[in-house]
């Protein structure tokens, strides 16, 4: 396992955000109900990407992936996920409702345990069973199959799943004469994203953006061209970045909108933030000052940015406090960014964070994709040298991390 090794920083400068990870694996996901050639453009080259993309090979699909281009053909022929490819990324567990739609049953291994907390698939097994599927759970393994569908369907979510959300449009797009209402759905731009890609395939999807989603399901999906919007999460990541080390710069080719609410924090923290079409300027050299920040589902502040922006407030004048209200355990950064000065302390599900002046450079280990993004902030921030160990987890979600830090001035090396 690699590491990465920081050193204190000012980041100034541009950054060229790629596309979404978390919108191009449910499309891939989708692509199984997809027979025509299918050509994936701004796919990001991240380990998740790839690990869906050797599920999708699992499948009997046909996969190329080169220079940011997915080209996918092929028909599904295997209707087994094996463990080790499921137990890689959770989004891995959306292939089971297209597999059982071209197939007629499917089998795919129970993602397992999660970082972040307890994240279960019971949403997903609850709307697929509404949806008309038989499934049985045995050894850790989902065996689906394909049952009679109602012409009217209606699920409403417990809570607004975005993994949920997305499995359940994309298997109803493909139930012919079938109509699925989804309520209260999540409202992420990644989902608004996937029911563009479906519906420039063939389907019958309104809705997406919204707490309720109209599927009309079709006989079939055609192939084509699409391209994946851009990543808010990593445009989040390096405008926190950039801010947190007192520098200026622009994040570029992004959809500023979709970070409305990380703008406002920034805002209102001391940090200047000027928006335009495509990018923005951030211009983080006042003193921060502390907030409270509600974390919540879409539009609300973003828990995949948690992380960062407690690093941000970490040195910040004053007591801030992060309520964490989709993953209540995501704190496991927290330990880690004390062991390098921070103050932080945590209460059933909310963290008060007291702005010190300094951090201090410490070897820490990233246990999480966001969480090791923000230690590699709090590294920028730290006086002397900082080691974030289990690189592979940044690896997940950040394309060319080292690079486009190196871009920014920072003082980053990527030991493998």
């Amino acid at each position: 396992m690699g590491y990465f090794v920081l050193e204190k920083s000012v980041l100034n400068g541009e950054v060229v955000i790629s596309g979404a990870k978390n919108a191009a694996l449910p499309i891939l996901a989708a692509t199984i109900l997809i027979d025509d050639e299918i050509e994936l453009r701004n796919v990001p080259d991240l380990l998740d990407i790839r690990t869906m993309i050797d599920i999708l090979k699992e499948t009997g699909k046909n996969v190329y992936f080169e220079n940011n281009i997915v080209r996918i053909s092929g028909v599904a022929k295997n209707k087994v996920i094996p463990y080790d490819l499921v137990r890689k990324m959770r989004a891995s567990f959306n292939v089971l409702g297209p597999l059982v739609l071209r197939l007629g049953e499917g089998q795919v291994s129970l993602p397992g345990g999660c970082a972040i907390g307890v994240r279960p698939v019971d949403y997903h097994i609850m709307g697929l069973k509404k949806l008309g599927f038989s499934i049985e759970i045995e050894h850790g393994e989902v065996f689906a199959k394909r049952g009679k569908s109602e012409g009217e369907i209606f699920i409403t979510l417990p809570f607004p799943s975005v993994g949920a959300t997305e499995h359940l449009m994309t298997t109803a797009a493909l139930l012919d004469g079938v109509e699925v209402v989804i309520e209260n759905a999540a409202m992420e731009p990644e989902i608004v994203d996937l029911q563009k890609f479906l519906n420039k395939m063939g389907a019958n999807v309104v809705g997406a953006g919204t707490r309720k989603i109209i599927v009309k399901g079709v006989k079939r999906l055609s192939g084509g061209t699409y391209s994946v919007m851009p990543d808010r999460i990593e445009a989040g990541t390096y405008a926190i970045s950039i801010a947190s080390t007192g520098g200026e710069g622009v994040v570029k080719g992004i959809i500023p909108e979709h970070l409305e609410i990380l703008w406002e924090v920034l805002e209102e923290t001391g940090t200047k933030v000027d928006i335009f079409d495509s990018y923005v300027y951030v211009n983080g050299k006042n003193r921060k000052k502390s907030i409270n920040i509600n974390i919540q589902p879409y539009p609300g502040f973003p828990t995949d940015l948690q992380p960062q922006i407690m690093v941000y407030l970490s040195v910040a004048n004053g007591a801030s406090m992060i309520m964490e209200n989709v993953f209540k355990n995501r704190f496991h950064h927290v330990d880690e960014l004390v062991r390098m000065g921070a103050k932080i302390r945590i209460f059933d599900g909310t963290a008060i964070v007291e702005g010190v002046k300094k951090l201090s450079g410490a070897k820490v280990e990233g246990t999480d994709l966001r969480a090791t993004a923000a230690l590699i902030i709090a590294g920028f921030l730290a006086e002397g040298k900082t080691e974030v160990h289990n690189d592979f987890h940044a690896l997940r979600g950040y394309e060319n991390i080292a690079y486009k830090f190196k871009k920014l001035g920072g003082n980053i090396k990527h030991v493998i």
